[in-house]
């Protein structure tokens, strides 16, 4: 095993591969445990390179009503 941090656009790339090369791997097994570390590098990388912003409280009711209209 070895697990490097994800720092650039490369190393998540090849975190990616990795973890699908490990998906069919037991809970507990040595592939599992690094199966596990890299989707936590993975999940944290993505949540500082792509964050997703709470909606604005306002334009959420309007987006609601508007699709509620829309099944109508």
């Amino acid at each position: 095993m070895n697990i490097k941090p994800i720092h650039t656009e490369h190393d998540y790339e090849k975190a990616l591969i990795r973890a699908e090369s490990l998906m069919e791997a037991l809970y507990g097994s040595p592939e599992g445990d690094e199966l596990e570390i890299i989707s936590t590098l993975i999940a944290d990388y993505e949540e500082k390179k792509f964050p997703i912003k709470a909606p604005d409280p306002i334009e959420a009711i309007k987006f609601r009503i508007t699709s509620v209209r829309r099944k109508e």
